[in-house]
C-alpha cells in the first residue's frame, strides 16, 4: 500500500535539492513525463544529511529525455541511462524498470543474475524492484510528498538496512548488494535487519562472478567513505573481505602476531582521518597496503634464489598486481603507484647527500614517505628512521646537508680505519 508523505510530515525543503536536479524534474514534467528525485537524496534529506548525488527516475524512456535534453549521453547496455552533463558534472536520470520477463530487455541467467535491465514500467513497479526499502523514496517536487511504496519510512525509523522482496533471490540477482548493505548500514549506523543478514554469510561466493572492474568500484566506495576500519572489520565478520583482497585474506589468516593485520588498521584509521580532514586519498595507497605482505614475501623468494634486490621486488610486484587483477581490476595508473611505492622503500636505506637530495626530488617520495613511516608506527621499522626523514624535510638547504653529512661521517671514518690496517 502506497504511504504519502506531505510536506508537513516530513522534513525535506526543496531549496535543499540541487538547482540542475530541480531543473530536470520541472523540464521533464513540462514535457507531460512523470520525474521523482529518487533513492539515496530522498533517503538522506529525510534523515538531514547532505546528498552526494540527486538521481532523478521518470517515465520517460532514455531516448525520450535525450531529445529534451541536448547534452544528454546514453550509457550502458545492461542497465540503459541518461546522464545530463552541466560541463563536465553530470546528473542521472533513469526510466522507470517493472519486473523482469524473458524478452531480451530482461534477460536473468541460470544463476538468477540480471543479464539485462531494461523492461520499463510505472512508478510503483520501479519502487518495488529497487534494492533496500529507504532507497525506494520518491519525492515529488509538485506536490512536495515523499512517495513510499516499500515501507521505506518505517525503516528509517527504525534505523534498519531492509532488502525489498526475497533476500536471497535479490542477492543472486546482484551479489553485489551484500557489499551495499554493509556499505549503508556502515555509511548510516543502521543495523542490518535479520532476513536481509542472514544469506550474506552463505551467498558471498556470488561475488566471484562480478566483474572485476566493477568490483574495484565498490571497493573504493567501501573504503573512501571516511569508515575504512569499521569496514575492513564487517566485511571480514562477513567472510566477503577475502573475494575483494583474497591475498590480503590468506595472509592476515597465515599471520600468527597479528602485524600484518596492525599494519593495515593503522593504515586504514589514517585513510579515515585524511578523508575527515578533506584532504586527497589514492586507491594506490590502499592496494600498497592491502598487498603488501604477498609482495614482502615474493620479494624473499626471488632474494633466495639469487635475484637482484630491485629485480626481485619488480618481479614481486608483477605478480602480486597480476593475480589481484582477478578479483578487482586495478586501473594501470594506480597499480604503477602501488608498485612505485613497493621499490622506493629500499631508498629510504641511504642518507648520503647525493641520494636523499635526488630521492626527495621523486615524484613518488611523498606516497613512498608516507608508507614507510605507517611501516614504522606499525612497529616494523624503528621509528627513528621515520622522525629522521620527517625532520629532514622540515630544514634549510644548509641544514639539510649537515643532516646527511652527519650521517655519512661515521661511515667515511671507519672507511678510513680500515684502510689503515
Amino acid at each position: 500500500m502506497v504511504n504519502r508523505l506531505s510536506p508537513t510530515q516530513h522534513s525535506i525543503v526543496e531549496k535543499r535539492i540541487c538547482k540542475k536536479a530541480r531543473d530536470i524534474l520541472h523540464r521533464l514534467e513540462r514535457a507531460d513525463h512523470e520525474a521523482y528525485l529518487v533513492g539515496g537524496a530522498v533517503r538522506d534529506l529525510l534523515l538531514n544529511h547532505s546528498p552526494k548525488d540527486f538521481d532523478i527516475a521518470t517515465s520517460a524512456h532514455p531516448e525520450e529525455v535525450k531529445k529534451i535534453f541536448p547534452s544528454c549521453r546514453l550509457i550502458g547496455r545492461r542497465f540503459r541511462l541518461a546522464h545530463i552533463h552541466y560541463g563536465r558534472e553530470y546528473l542521472e536520470v533513469a526510466t522507470f524498470r517493472a519486473p523482469h520477463n524473458e524478452s531480451e530487455s530482461g534477460k536473468t541467467s541460470e544463476k538468477g543474475r540480471i543479464i539485462n535491465d531494461n523492461v520499463y514500467g510505472s512508478m510503483e513497479e520501479d519502487a518495488l524492484r529497487r534494492d533496500f526499502t529507504i532507497n525506494a523514496l520518491f519525492y515529488d517536487i509538485q506536490t512536495g510528498d515523499v512517495v513510499d511504496h516499500a515501507d521505506g519510512i518505517d525503516d528509517l525509523e527504525k534505523r534498519e538496512i531492509r532488502l525489498i522482496g526475497d533476500p536471497e533471490t535479490r542477492y543472486r540477482e546482484d551479489p553485489v548488494r551484500m557489499l551495499r548493505a554493509i556499505r549503508f548500514a556502515i555509511k548510516l549506523d543502521f543495523t542490518i535487519e535479520a532476513t536481509t543478514e542472514k544469506p550474506i554469510y552463505e551467498l558471498g561466493h556470488l561475488l566471484k562472478d562480478i566483474a572485476p572492474a566493477r568490483l574495484f568500484d565498490e571497493t573504493l566506495k567501501l573504503f573512501h567513505s571516511g569508515n575504512a576500519l569499521k569496514t575492513f572489520r564487517m566485511l571480514r565478520q562477513y567472510d566477503l573481505f577475502q573475494y575483494l583482497f583474497p591475498q590480503t585474506e590468506d595472509s592476515l589468516l597465515r599471520e600468527e602476531n597479528e602485524d600484518f593485520l596492525t599494519f593495515i588498521e593503522t593504515a586504514l584509521k589514517n585513510t579515515d582521518k585524511r578523508i575527515r580532514s578533506n584532504f586527497s586519498v589514492t586507491p594506490a595507497f590502499l592496494f600498497a597496503v592491502m598487498l603488501w605482505d604477498k609482495t614482502l614475501e615474493g620479494f624473499e623468494r626471488y632474494r633466495s634464489d639469487g635475484q637482484p634486490e630491485y629485480q626481485s621486488m619488480q618481479l614481486s610486484a608483477s605478480d602480486v598486481i597480476g593475480l589481484q587483477a582477478k578479483s578487482t581490476a586495478v586501473p594501470r595508473r594506480f597499480s604503477n603507484v602501488s608498485r612505485d611505492i613497493w621499490l622506493l622503500q629500499a631508498r629510504f636505506r641511504r642518507k648520503d647527500c647525493r641520494a636523499v637530495f635526488s630521492f626527495i626530488e621523486h615524484k613518488r617520495f611523498r606516497a613512498a614517505y608516507d608508507f614507510f613511516c605507517l611501516r614504522a608506527r606499525s612497529g616494523h621499522l624503528p621509528v627513528e628512521d621515520c622522525e629522521w626523514w620527517t625532520e629532514f624535510q622540515t630544514l634549510t638547504h644548509d641544514e639539510q646537508m649537515e643532516a646527511c653529512q652527519e650521517f655519512a661521517a661515521p661511515k667515511r671514518r671507519s672507511n678510513r680505519r680500515r684502510k689503515r690496517k
